[in-house]
């Protein structure tokens, strides 16, 4: 519940950004290198929400096996102890009895009978008491294993979600130096950059549809979640949104190919994992392309055909087609996946 409200909370700061899409530095002459300076922090921010994502999909699983491990402790905790009443039962009615001093006696009698009913009696009660250590060390032994797998857990799980609670930090951060950038020009300047940044989002729409209706779409499950992410286009880019109208990258993949029936967790790199591997030369409409740096997975889009691809880009801006090349921004080609 942390998580999900850590996200909504980020998810607010980032629309308010979403209306102007650039990048920043420090302190710009001109409009242009503000306008670059927001679109690199606004990559950042992309780049970062996509590493939150992937923490908060790793802490939620880990979560699940953790809360496995913990009910199955519970279970081992509670065959340990019965094994144990078990066994003090059996000690207990002994030394009530007195049955194995009486044993002893018999089994010094001079009288035959006596002394191998004895033998039978002690022999019964050894087996039985053998049993029960016997499957009290097994249930001890496995109470251990998994108490020191709900501490692995538990520990995987913290890392995990510190890791969310950072990228997170790092979402608004970005975000937080766009918006203190974009602020500290005047209020003609600011309005001047805005209508920049409409003109060309609104230029990009316009290229978008023309290239959507002369695209070949192919067929399958990739063609229909390429249809439903066409449909998009226009919507705007949001930090951990995935629908109806407010995206980020894996948001959209994710919901596109949920649309064809494929269930896809919210994170780019978590779904780089499913499906097979296609090599650059063999890439058909519906595949999914991942985008990195430094071996991480920061981006996903959709491939059409002919070097384009359907994504949702970046703060500031819009669902749209794009061209598709080994880069990204700052970001390189990682691979492709097809489900």
């Amino acid at each position: 519940m942390k998580l999900l409200r850590s996200v909504a909370q980020v998810t607010g700061a980032a629309m308010v950004l979403s209306l102007l899409p650039i990048s920043i530095a420090q302190a710009a002459p001109s409009i242009n290198d503000v306008r670059n300076q927001i679109r690199i922090l606004q990559e950042q921010a992309a780049a970062a929400g996509e590493a939150a994502q992937a923490a908060k999909v790793e802490y939620a699983s880990l979560t699940r096996k953790l809360e496995s491990v913990q009910r199955q402790a519970a279970a081992d905790a509670a065959t340990v102890a019965k094994f144990k009443n078990s066994l003090g039962a059996i000690a207990n009615e002994q030394y009530k009895n007195g049955s194995m001093s009486r044993s002893l006696e018999l089994l010094f009698s001079s009288d035959p009978k006596l002394f191998l009913a004895a033998a039978g009696s002690l022999e019964s009660v050894t087996r039985k008491q053998s049993l029960q250590l016997k499957q009290y060390s097994v249930a001890k032994q496995r109470l251990t294993a998994t108490s020191l797998t709900v501490n692995d857990k538990l520990a995987l799980a913290k890392r995990a979600q510190a890791r969310f609670i950072s990228q997170e930090k790092a979402v608004k951060d970005k975000l937080a130096k766009a918006q203190k950038l974009f602020n500290s020009l005047s209020k003609a300047e600011r309005a001047r950059l805005a209508k920049l940044n409409d003109d060309q989002e609104n230029a990009d729409q316009r290229k978008s549809k023309s290239l959507a209706a002369k695209s070949n779409l192919g067929s399958g499950r990739g063609s229909i979640a390429l249809r439903y992410s066409i449909k998009q286009m226009g919507d705007r880019y949001v930090y951990g949104a995935a629908g109806p109208t407010l995206w980020d990258c894996s948001g959209l993949t994710m919901r596109a190919f949920g649309a064809a029936g494929v269930s896809l967790p919210h994170s780019a790199a978590a779904q780089s994992r499913y499906g097979k591997r296609v090599s650059l030369s063999q890439l058909k409409p519906g595949d999914l392309v991942f985008f990195g740096r430094n071996r991480y997975i920061s981006h996903v889009g959709i491939y059409i055909s002919k070097g384009r691809m359907v994504n949702a880009p970046k703060p500031g801006s819009r669902v749209k087609i794009m061209t598709f090349t080994p880069n990204f921004g700052s970001l390189s080609f990682y691979g492709a996946r097809r489900l």
